[in-house]
Formats: structure tokens, C-alpha cells, sequence
């Protein structure tokens, strides 16, 4: 078994290096070629964290090229913003269908945050008009950053708009950010005014409640929801929702845990039909992206298990290659 550090899972698999990563893995995830058991939570007592498990199989025994299966297991504790662990600290143990052994353990902070913002990529290069530009980012933490480079891998990005709820946090940020890319990225006050210009719009908060609203999307618009995972929390409103061609990553999980589309549900904007269809179909030709130049997209991202485990053996395979990380045996 091979164990990977968060040095080499950020070397070896790079977001751009991602994106047809996960086009595999949610083509897999549409076409049922996995397992995917609803993510749990376990609260720590005496502790404001929980763990959060999900275990899941990509492929079949005999049948798949790197067929797997396994489980990422993920502490997500309550931390200040500059704490360099983060909110999510964990490992996705990687083990092979055939012969039922464990192939690798990997840090897992690093590879959600890389599968995560890939997926995003994913989305916006079927999605997103072709001539899109400007980039929106609402949030100022570590997804918000992984989407900026997520997003210049598929669009020829050439400015940034960035909201955040602390107006100096988001403008540092933006600070940040135009010197990392040599981009103008600016921070605005209200987060209408971060999206009225932009093609692409990215949400990476912690909002309990929509912080965007309907009334501020323009026709022609791509948005990818990224930061609400639990279905008591939204970051955009109903109204966004019945405006947008609605595409989530796998609707037994989107019918569980996606505020947004739940809330507009609940409220009678829409019913379950609104969903136009999985990432994967889309990915596998069997639905369009896009339908027009004006039509609003959205891409509301849970993330499943499958594109753990997809990059996960991308990583290994990877490592294997270059014979990095250590190997252990444990049967030894």
C-alpha cells in the first residue's frame, strides 16, 4: 500500500490534469457503474466537528479498468479562516475490486478541494458559453481560490469580480488573486454587484441562507453552486433556481441534500422534474448542457464518492509512475 501526502496529491493531479478525470468518473456515476451510499455525518461529542463518511465502488471486478472501491473519511471542525488545517482534515483509503486489497491511502483534504473545483470545471466547459470571460467568485476561502485556477483551465478567463460577507477579507482576496494571475479582480460590497457583469459565477461559501438571488442573474449566465452540501442550506433562492437550467452530479443525492432545489420544491417553484439532467449525461451526450445563448445554466455540486475514488486512482497510478510517497506492507 501506498501512502500519498498532500505534497504530492497537489504535484501529481493538478485541477486542468482533473477535469477529464472527473468527466470519467460522472459518466461512470450516470451510466450506474458504482456504488454510492448517501454520505453520513457522526457529530464529536464535546467537539464542534463531525466526521464525515463516504464510502462507494467505481466500476466492476473483471470488467473495468481500474475497478476500486473505498472510503473517504472526513473531520470537519469549526476553525478560524487563517487556521492552516482548514475545515476539512482527512484520507480516502483506496482499495483494488479484484483482489480485495488496499491500494493506497491519500490525504484527502487536498483531493476533495482538486475533485471538487475539476468538477466545477467539468461543468462550466458544457455548460458556460463558449465566449465566456468574466469570472464572478462569491466566498473568499480555499474552494473560492481552487475555482479561480478551475475556471481558467476551460474559459479564457480575463477578469474577476469577488464578494464576501467581510468586505476586507474579500478585497485582500482579490488582492491576492490578481497577483497570482496577473488578472484585475476587484471585490465589491454586495454580491449583486460581484455578478452583473460576469458569464461565469462560482458560489464556495458556508451560507445557511441564499446570499444571491434570482433577480440578480443575467440571461446567459453559467453558475456553479458549490458551497451548500446539507439540505437546510442554500445560497441562492428559488427564485434563481426556477430560472436556470437546473443540472446537478447524481439526483439521489441532489433529492437529499441540495438546499436550493429542495427550497424551491418545498415552496411549489418547481417540482423534481426541474432537474434537466446529471453532469454525466451531459458528459456522455445524452443531454444538452446548453440549450441557447441566453438561457441561465446551473451546476449544483454535492460531490459523490465516485469522484473520490476516480481521483484517488489517478493519484495512485500516478505515484506508482514516479515511485513517490511511501510504500508500506502491511502484512509484513
Amino acid at each position: 500500500m501506498r501512502i500519498i501526502p498532500q505534497s504530492e496529491v497537489e504535484r501529481l493531479l493538478p485541477v486542468g490534469k482533473c477535469v477529464d478525470v472527473m468527466r470519467e468518473a460522472m459518466i461512470a456515476t450516470s451510466r450506474g457503474d458504482v456504488t454510492l451510499p448517501i454520505r453520513q455525518f457522526m457529530p464529536v461529542p464535546g467537539a464542534a466537528g463531525k466526521m464525515a463518511i463516504m464510502p462507494g465502488s467505481l466500476g466492476t471486478a473483471g470488467q473495468s479498468d481500474g475497478a476500486s472501491f473505498g472510503i473517504k473519511l472526513v473531520c470537519k471542525y469549526e476553525r478560524p479562516q487563517d487556521d492552516p488545517l482548514g475545515t476539512h482534515v482527512g484520507m480516502v483509503m483506496l482499495f483494488d475490486s479484484v483482489k480485495g486489497v488496499p491500494l493506497a491511502m491519500i490525504e484527502g483534504a487536498s483531493l476533495t478541494a482538486i475533485r471538487t473545483s475539476a468538477a466545477s470545471a467539468l461543468a462550466t466547459q458544457m455548460m458556460a458559453r463558449e465566449d465566456a470571460t468574466r469570472l464572478a467568485i462569491i466566498g473568499n476561502g480555499e474552494q473560492a481560490s481552487r475555482h479561480v485556477d478551475a475556471m481558467m483551465a476551460v474559459r479564457p478567463i480575463n477578469a474577476i469580480d469577488v464578494w464576501g460577507r467581510d468586505f476586507q477579507r474579500a478585497n485582500a482576496f482579490a488582492e491576492a488573486i490578481a497577483a497570482r494571475t496577473g488578472l484585475q479582480a476587484i471585490a465589491y460590497a454586495k454580491p449583486e454587484q460581484a455578478v452583473a457583469q460576469a458569464d461565469i459565477i462560482c458560489t464556495t461559501t458556508s451560507a445557511k441562507e441564499p446570499i444571491l438571488l434570482g433577480s440578480a442573474l443575467k440571461s446567459g449566465q453559467h453558475i456553479n453552486l458549490v458551497g451548500a452540501a446539507i439540505p437546510t442550506s442554500a445560497e441562492v433562492d428559488s427564485e434563481a433556481v426556477k430560472r436556470s437550467r437546473f443540472v446537478v452530479d447524481y439526483r439521489p443525492a441532489a433529492m437529499a441534500a441540495a438546499g436550493e432545489l429542495l427550497n424551491a420544491i418545498d415552496d411549489g417553484t418547481v417540482t423534481d422534474a426541474h432537474i434537466a439532467g446529471e453532469i454525466g449525461e451531459i458528459a456522455s451526450g445524452q443531454v444538452h448542457g446548453r440549450t441557447n445563448a441566453e438561457e441561465i445554466t446551473m451546476y449544483k455540486s454535492l460531490g459523490v464518492a465516485a469522484q473520490d475514488l476516480a481521483a484517488a486512482h489517478a493519484v495512485w497510478q500516478l505515484a506508482q509512475q514516479a515511485n513517490t510517497g511511501v510504500e508500506v506492507d502491511l502484512l509484513a
